[in-house]
């Protein structure tokens, strides 16, 4: 979950991926209802090549514009073999569909919820405008955060020192919030050229934008 543009997809997608490639079995839901146009759909022939299940709305791709969910996505609660990695939409707006799940995910409680963060979007460029950010997603979801996702990008522009400052900028929101910084979600072909330890790599995947 995150700020609008933030990357979140990207990161959903790639997440997915990486936890494909441990040998898990995986499915990823692609709850944004707010605009069901696209986005995680976009990564169908990615997401298939890693042996990952999509679930998304039966309105994807498609131009009727209805907040519709997948009935499949109920089974992420009911299906303890398979990872469920969930595409959340942007705000707290996109937050209310995560929240008829937070019953079923707090009762289990075994999952992550992840902030991502890019300090390159108008309204998260200082630490207290993310920090509302985060405040009205958490009261939507009805879930907290649990870990930080560095994800400073321009996209095609983005270089390794716009991912360094990223870094310093989600350091010192884990310093005010008191919430750990999971990995950076970094460029594929900018992974040799950035310093930390925790990446995420991201494909290029086509038409799959930074949103």
């Amino acid at each position: 979950m995150g700020h609008y543009g933030s990357g979140k997809t990207f990161t959903a997608v790639n997440y997915a991926a990486y936890l494909s490639g441990l040998g898990k079995k995986v499915s990823i839901y692609d709850l944004d209802i707010v605009n069901p146009y696209f986005r995680t759909v976009d990564a169908e022939k990615f997401l298939s090549e890693h042996d990952i299940e999509l679930v998304v709305s039966p309105y994807a791709e498609t131009n009727v514009d209805i907040p519709a969910m997948n009935a499949k996505s109920y089974k992420m609660l009911d299906d303890k073999s398979s990872y469920a990695v969930l595409d959340i939409g942007g705000d707290e707006r996109g937050a209310l569909a995560l929240g008829r799940f937070y019953e079923g995910i707090l009762k289990e409680n075994d999952y992550d919820a992840f902030w991502v963060v890019n300090p390159y979007r108008p309204e998260t460029r200082t630490l207290d405008d993310a920090i509302a950010v985060k405040n009205e997603i958490e009261t939507t979801a009805r879930i907290k955060f649990t870990k930080i996702v560095n994800c400073a990008n321009l996209g095609e522009e983005t270089t390794e020192k716009h991912v360094a400052f990223g870094e310093k900028f989600c350091a010192e929101l884990s310093d005010k919030v008191g919430i750990p910084v999971a990995f950076s979600a970094v460029r594929k072909d900018l992974k040799d050229k950035i310093k930390t330890e925790n990446v995420l790599p991201i494909e290029p995947i086509k038409y799959v934008n930074w949103i």
